[in-house]
């Protein structure tokens, strides 16, 4: 990478002549394989004149405090984007239980529409965002303006008269908030390496659950509203929270950097560093990237192992739909309104939890498929026991249990293709928005599953059958990756039919593998 940015790619180590032994694949290789991946890319990515005269020590400080900085910029601007962003899209959930199906005259289905329709807007403009993204020279400030666009569309809501207005505002807010999530998952790419970037991405989840819990006792405060100069609490609700949004995304453009090859943030020898140490991981950076962005977009449309992300973040995009839901799930409980939007919290605490351990064990052990099949496994369990009975105490342990293992897949799964595909920087940037994109798609179907309380048996039913879906597939895909590695490992006729699956030579020869599974 050298003067550029890059994203973490999944693996590493020394290139193996053609008499040595395959390597051996397990997870309990990976660090094996990480620690000797330095031994063999100085040819690849030569080390910059401006930080080659440091000690190892030295350069280690400067990364420390590096990325330091890099956190308390980007990290708080990012998390709290992501906290509006979502907020901003779910708001409407909280609504049903304060009267917004009443005031504009919507049935069951008609909501289920509203619900759904804003990925409409959502999911065909995640793409094209994404590839934009990947050439223009200020991605924050791309992102920040997005922010201020949706807060202001988000706000309209609360002008909405009739239920075809609601329409119309819920697929323009879906138009304005394509920009970010994939934007940011290809941002945070940009800058961080791939043992550090399971950790920022989950710290973002765990922001989005904190404020999810939060936005319980924030939408009962402004329901409490109801009523002030005439405006219902629910059109308060989406006034607040509208405005706040606008206002993060004018603060977070006057701060947020760019790519660390031009980031005003970093000192000269630290942008060098930044881009450096992204190049060793998976080859030439963006400023040296030669694949156009169509380019990038048709190889990750001929990659099945793109197709394969995309495919289990449907699976786990069905799983998460509970989300969309979860204030008219938790009232299945049977408390008074404010009680269950206070009820909705605690599970998004515990998720918050969840996310910091599983991101610690991941960035540490490198592991994500073990990491996967746990949460999937204990998603059986909560869905068992939500279809199987309406006792107070079980169901919502359940429910406790339902934000950390629908979301917790998701950050792994956004982690491997960030690391399993992280060259040519197009391709991975495309790979991001379609599975965001596509897999988002079960948002919309599965919107019409939330009938006949408070059983919802076809939701829950189908969420079940999803996750069993999302384990056969990703184990699937474990195979595989693991059958590439001991060709990558293998003679160079083993490396070349390796390549076929989209491995770089320039990869090959940092010794780059398949981690994490």
């Amino acid at each position: 990478m050298a003067t550029r940015l890059h994203h973490h790619n999944d693996t590493h180590p020394h290139n193996v002549p053609d008499n040595d032994p395959v390597v051996p694949l397990g997870n309990e290789h990976d660090d094996e394989v990480m620690k000797h991946e330095h031994e063999h890319v100085e040819d690849a990515a030569p080390m910059p004149e401006s930080f080659r005269a440091m000690s190892e020590d030295e350069r280690k400080a400067m990364e420390k405090k590096m990325v330091r900085k890099m956190d308390m910029v980007i990290m708080p601007i990012m998390g709290v984007l992501y906290i509006m962003n979502y907020v901003d899209r779910s708001a409407l959930s909280a609504t049903k239980v304060y009267g917004i199906m009443e005031d504009l005259n919507m049935s069951t289905t008609d909501f289920a529409t509203a619900i759904s329709i804003l990925f409409a807007g959502y999911i065909p403009f995640q793409i094209p965002s994404n590839l934009i993204m990947t050439k223009i020279s200020r991605p924050g400030i791309y992102i920040c303006s997005a922010a201020i666009i949706w807060g202001a569309v988000s706000a309209c809501t609360a002008a909405a008269k009739t239920y075809h207005h609601l329409l119309v505002i819920r697929v323009m807010l879906g138009v304005t908030e394509a920009v970010f999530f994939p934007g940011m998952i290809y941002f945070l790419s940009a800058w961080y390496t791939k043992n550090e970037l399971g950790k920022r991405l989950s710290a973002l989840f765990m922001f989005q659950m904190v404020g999810n819990a939060f936005g319980g006792f924030v939408a009962a405060a402004c329901l409490t509203l109801d009523g002030r100069y005439g405006i219902a609490g629910w059109r308060w609700l989406f006034i607040v929270e509208g405005v706040v949004t606008i206002g993060c995304g004018l603060i977070g453009a006057t701060m947020m950097p760019e790519f660390p090859h031009n980031a005003r943030l970093l000192k000269p020898v630290e942008r060098d560093y930044a881009v450096w140490r992204l190049e060793m991981e998976a080859g030439a950076g963006e400023a040296s990237e030669d694949t156009s962005t169509l380019g990038g977009f048709k190889l990750a449309l001929l990659d099945p192992k793109v197709w394969t992300m995309v495919w289990c973040m449907g699976m786990g995009q069905a799983m998460g739909s509970i989300v969309n839901f979860f204030p008219i799930i938790v009232n299945t409980l049977g408390f008074n309104k404010t009680g269950t939007l206070l009820l909705t919290a605690p599970p998004y605490l515990l998720a918050a939890v969840v996310f910091y351990v599983i991101s610690y064990i991941s960035d540490r052990k490198n592991l994500m498929y073990p990491i996967i099949m746990s949460c999937l496994s204990v998603a059986i369990a909560a869905y068992v026991i939500a279809i199987a009975t309406l006792k107070i105490p079980a169901r919502y342990f359940a429910m406790m249990l339902m934000p950390s293992v629908c979301s917790g897949p998701q950050i792994m799964l956004y982690k491997t293709l960030n690391v399993h595909m992280a060259r040519p920087y197009p391709k991975r940037a495309a790979g991001v928005a379609m599975m965001n994109a596509i897999g988002g798609l079960s948002n919309v179907w599965t919107a019409y599953l939330y009938y006949s309380a408070p059983h919802y048996y076809a939701a829950f039913g189908c969420v079940l059958a999803c996750t069993i879906s999302f384990m056969i597939t990703i184990t699937l895909y474990k195979l595989y990756v693991n059958r590439v590695n001991r060709l990558l490992g293998g003679t160079p006729e083993q490396q070349r039919q390796a390549m076929k699956s989209g491995v770089t030579q320039q990869q090959v020869d940092l010794g780059w593998r398949y981690i994490g599974y």
